[in-house]
């Protein structure tokens, strides 16, 4: 079994040292090609966003983050930055910081049971809010829009897609260059294909 690697990320070299220690030898701490982030912090404040940031756009990799507290506020900002798993500093000694990272290399997620009903309720508030108010799904297509793709899929032409959802050809055609051009998609097949791998349809 191939060893996992990890990138270790915090404000200052105490930290960036407690963190390795906690996760040798049974990872492989590098700073080159990574399967995992570890970033370490007292509170996640401007400084830590921006380093969370940076690892994102820099690794692309899913994040641990060993972090004392984090408020509710804290926890889209940590979500869009890739964390996928949140341990207090107290709990990461022991093997326990090294099984988060094995877990999230397997493509799960570690997140306290309280942190996830947050969460789940932060994702509800921007669907009323935002999503719905403006007639938009999960995806960021309208309802219209997935109605188009979900007919396509189920290989009806332009007109038949027309009279099926009552538009105007010339509507239907719109509605598909704006979703090929909005998500960079080469055709219709691509469209229809994409949709279907994001669970949209």
């Amino acid at each position: 079994m191939e060893r996992v690697r990890v990138r270790v990320c915090a404000l200052d070299a105490i930290t960036s040292a407690g963190l390795v220690k906690c996760l040798e030898p049974d990872v492989t701490v590098s700073d080159g090609e990574v399967d995992v982030v570890v970033a370490g912090f007292d509170r996640l404040n401007a400084a830590a966003v921006a380093v969370l940031r940076s690892a994102a756009a820099e690794v692309g990799r899913p994040v641990v983050l060993v972090v004392n507290e984090i408020r509710e506020v804290e926890l889209l900002p940590a979500v869009e930055c890739r964390v996928v798993a949140i341990l207090p500093r107290a709990a990461a000694a022991d093997g326990r910081l090294a099984q988060a990272v094995q877990t999230v290399a397997a493509g799960g997620a570690d997140l306290p049971p309280n942190l996830l009903g947050q969460l789940v309720g932060h994702a509800e508030r921007l669907h009323k809010e935002v999503l719905a108010s403006h007639g938009l799904t999960a995806s960021g297509l309208s309802q219209r829009e997935v109605d188009v793709l979900r007919l396509m899929a189920d290989g009806l032409d332009t007109n038949e897609i027309a009279k099926n959802l009552s538009y105007s050809e010339r509507t239907v055609k719109n509605i598909i260059y704006t979703i090929t051009n909005r998500l960079r998609l080469r055709n219709r097949p691509h469209a229809v294909a994409y949709a279907m791998r994001a669970g949209i349809i």
